[in-house]
């Protein structure tokens, strides 16, 4: 079983979960733009581009202030490199797709029409390389799963009593993104590439609410 379906698998058991423990569900499907991040080892670095996300959240209300929830966020980008050695000039590595599996919480400071709220989340971050450049990376880039943090603040706007309007900001943290190993040089000559970080991707969103049950 792969990374991504046991992160759909966990996904769907922990929302089962939580349905049967709440009377009321909050439901935010959501579009956005995702600011790329930057690797430096050195003098080289890799370097993942602006992007666009999408995803869904699920919360499910603990009180009127306070839901516990989960997220899915994906997130496809392009990945570059610049290295002294396999590739002095940046270019292209491969594309680069993130799946966010996050369980969180959101904390609500008013219950109005207005509705600025912040929170965080604690999960898994599945990270595929697609369409790799064999000129560089001569043996392939792993897919990789790593924990990852998220934390976010914006607020809601109801047009009435079950829709409406999401608008926030997010930062999401995977731990320790960065390990691949690129192969190249003359002569058949192979160099690694290894960096090992706690980088910050942020971005904002916006979509629409949907309150279900009592």
């Amino acid at each position: 079983m792969n990374s991504k379906l046991k992160g759909v698998l966990l996904f769907s058991l922990l929302l089962t979960y939580f349905n049967g423990q709440s009377q009321t569900v909050e439901i935010i499907p959501s579009y956005g733009y995702q600011f790329g991040t930057k690797l430096n080892y050195g003098p080289n670095y890799l370097k993942a581009k602006d992007s666009d996300q999408y995803g869904i959240s699920v919360g499910f209300g603990m009180d009127e202030y306070l839901k516990i929830g989960l997220s899915y966020t994906r997130m496809g980008t392009e990945l570059r490199i610049r290295d002294r050695i396999v590739s002095p000039a940046e270019d292209r590595l491969s594309d680069l797709n993130f799946d966010w599996f996050q369980l969180g919480a959101t904390r609500y400071f008013q219950t109005d029409k207005v509705r600025p709220f912040a929170g965080g989340g604690l999960g898994l971050v599945v990270i595929s390389p697609q369409d790799v450049n064999t000129a560089i990376a001569s043996r392939g880039l792993d897919s990789s799963t790593r924990f990852a943090f998220s934390f976010k603040a914006g607020v809601n706007i109801m047009f009435s009593d079950r829709v409406g309007l999401n608008l926030q900001g997010n930062l999401f943290l995977p731990v320790e993104w960065g390990g691949v190993y690129v192969g190249g040089g003359s002569g058949g000559v192979s160099s690694g590439v290894s960096v090992g970080t706690t980088t910050v991707m942020g971005g904002f969103s916006g979509g629409l609410v949907f309150l279900l049950g009592d």
